[in-house]
């Protein structure tokens, strides 16, 4: 049974959360602020955790960091906080996802799902050596992209983006991440760069460059690959 902790101080949501996740056979907990949140979590080992950024004892930010000290469990933030940079620094600090209240149950649940396939879905390794699509296939060992059985070129910032995102297929990569891993700490502001490079990726590996499959974009927050 897959067990979520949800970290949430409004009775009524919280209410709705447990009865549609224990309808789902899932096992659930429930804490009400950040420190029960987190004996819960030591004591549980949670599967996955669904976050309120605004509990009355901390901020969920500072639970995100002090669970990623230990645990890799999935995170999904449950916010009402709608601004980029809030949900930047969710994600910096080792969330997963970002689901803004009010949220659709159904859209949640899918969420879920996800977050539970990808860790049931992680090989033991740290890193695939080899990533497959439907259109194209990436060697990172060999560093060669093929698509069609033809070698694609790529430039060593393309794949230096192009390698962060594969291996962590289904995880946001914030844009602050990507630019402080690939340009460095004095770029860390220059979306700009991002655009272009995705850009020029998508039109060498995507089908469909207008409407991607693999490289999406989460607007305001950054991208994730999607096999």
């Amino acid at each position: 049974m897959t067990r979520v902790l949800v970290v949430e101080d409004d009775p009524q949501l919280v209410r709705a959360l447990v009865i549609n996740l224990r309808a789902r056979r899932y096992g659930v907990d429930a804490a009400p602020d950040g420190a029960t949140a987190l004996r819960l979590a030591a004591a549980r080992r949670p599967d996955v955790v669904l976050l309120d950024l605004g509990l009355p004892d901390m901020d969920g930010v500072d639970v995100i960091r002090t669970l990623r000290g230990w645990t890799r469990a999935p995170v999904i933030v449950l916010s009402a906080r709608q601004a980029s940079a809030e949900k930047v620094a969710a994600l910096d600090a080792g969330a997963d996802d970002y689901v803004t209240k009010p949220f659709s149950m159904d859209e949640l649940l899918a969420r879920l799902r996800a977050a539970v396939r990808r860790t049931e879905d992680a090989p033991a390794a740290p890193e695939p050596v080899l990533v497959e699509t439907a259109h194209f296939r990436i060697d990172l060992l060999a560093k060669k992209v093929l698509r069609d059985g033809r070698d694609v070129r790529l430039t060593p910032t393309e794949w230096h983006l192009l390698e962060i995102l594969v291996t962590n297929p289904g995880r946001l990569i914030t844009q602050r991440h990507l630019l402080h891993e690939v340009w460095g700490v004095t770029q860390a502001n220059k979306s700009n760069y991002l655009r272009v490079y995705m850009a020029q990726l998508r039109r060498k590996l995507e089908n469909d460059p207008a409407h991607p499959r693999y490289l999406i974009t989460e607007p305001g927050m950054g991208y994730r690959f999607e096999a």
